[in-house]
């Protein structure tokens, strides 16, 4: 190692990100292609000659001290080996060196996903020293905090995100076996919320729509209304549940969570609209809007009326009974003729009346919607308003 005793060894690093992505949010990691340079100074390897910069074989890095730098968040790390190990060496007359290699490093994402689909993250990426400490290696940017971590422009492979810029720092981290270095950049990401519009929210909105025009039939349509109700309520339960399989198992509610749960919600109160409704609705023909009560009247009146003309025909033909002057009155009063009566009963047969509409349709035809609409405006204002604050960003190239 060089320096060692006398003094600290200072890596200086930086980062050229020739590809970004793709990111997965049900492992919470990301892929990143990156031109990893690494430069330090090593007095042992300084020469005089007729060159200043040596350029030398991959295999010398070999041969010589090089930083154990490893990346911290990081799950797997790849060297790319073909057709030739992706490596440069390179020293200067004054024993500086320039170390650079390709990698492809996966590393960890912590993503809070409370406001999917329309959410932030920021993905670190931290790399230092594994076994030397601040008192031997130290790291530092090679340029200014906005330089040293670039991005090349159409490097993104994001379908699902927008990389907005990155942010670069260092931090010092202790443990049990001393303080180290520790240097970090983050880049920042926003989801792109299309995909989830097409898929997800419009087949929401659609159905709940598709439930609340029921409150525009019959109410005697019990068939009709049935299935907008009972179709409608699976359809949400289906959405639910296929538009958790791309997000991991987390234990909170997302945003969509609860556009969902909302809409789902509207659905089944149209089915349960629907059931109130049917209850009050009268069996056998429809209520013409009239008195329950008169019509029994109705009735009563008009059996007893041919109770007494069965009973004063039945007492005309009677044997030995003394004519009365009275009982032919009562008969002719009594007897009913039968062409009358029939055609007397005739219109209260053919009065076949409909339902009227009833009052909770009329209602829910105007409350439904507009608390509806009422609820996607907070929703979308809520959500797409919200931007992140975030210090010291440099805007990606793309």
């Amino acid at each position: 190692m060089p320096g060692l005793g006398d003094r600290v060894t200072t890596v200086k690093t930086d980062i050229y990100v020739t590809s970004f992505g793709p990111v997965s949010d049900t492992d919470m990691e990301y892929t990143i292609d990156v031109f990893f340079r690494q430069s330090w100074k090593d007095e042992r390897l300084k020469f005089v000659g007729p060159m200043n910069i040596l350029r030398l074989n991959n295999l010398m890095a070999s041969k010589i001290w090089t930083p154990d730098t490893f990346f911290h968040n990081g799950k797997k790390s790849v060297a790319h080996n073909m057709t030739m190990p992706n490596k440069l060496l390179r020293i200067q007359d004054d024993g500086t060196l320039l170390y650079t290699m390709r990698l492809t490093v996966h590393a960890e994402c912590p993503m809070h996903l409370e406001d999917f689909p329309m959410d932030f993250h920021s993905c670190p990426l931290k790399f230092g020293s594994y076994a030397y400490t601040i008192t031997e290696v130290t790291y530092t940017w090679t340029k200014n905090a906005s330089n040293s971590v670039v991005v090349e422009g159409e490097s993104s492979r994001l379908n699902q995100y927008d990389l907005l810029g990155q942010t670069v720092g260092n931090e010092t981290i202790k443990s049990s076996t001393g303080e180290y270095t520790v240097m970090t950049a983050h880049f920042h990401l926003k989801r792109k919320i299309g995909y989830f519009v097409i898929q997800t929210y419009l087949p929401c909105i659609m159905t709940v729509i598709l439930s609340q025009v029921s409150f525009w039939l019959n109410r005697e349509s019990v068939p009709a209304r049935t299935v907008f109700g009972v179709t409608t309520v699976l359809t949400m339960t289906t959405l639910s549940i296929s538009a958790r399989n791309s997000l991991p198992k987390v234990a909170y509610a997302t945003a969509m969570d609860w556009f969902i749960a909302v809409c789902y919600a509207f659905v089944f109160s149209a089915l349960i609209e629907f059931a109130t409704v049917n209850y009050f609705t009268k069996r056998g023909w429809a209520w013409d809007g009239k008195s329950v009560v008169n019509d029994k009247k109705k009735e009563k009146a008009s059996v007893i009326k041919k109770n007494n003309a069965y009973a004063v025909a039945v007492a005309n033909y009677a044997p030995n009974i003394t004519k009365d002057s009275v009982l032919p009155t009562i008969a002719k009063g009594g007897v009913v003729d039968p062409g009358k009566a029939k055609t007397e009963s005739k219109p209260a047969e053919n009065k076949k009346s409909f339902n009227s509409v009833s009052k909770i349709d009329r209602m829910s035809r105007i409350m439904f919607p507009v608390l509806f609409g009422t609820f996607n405006l907070v929703y979308w204002a809520t959500y797409l308003n919200r931007e992140p604050v975030i210090k010291d960003m440099v805007p990606s190239n793309q």
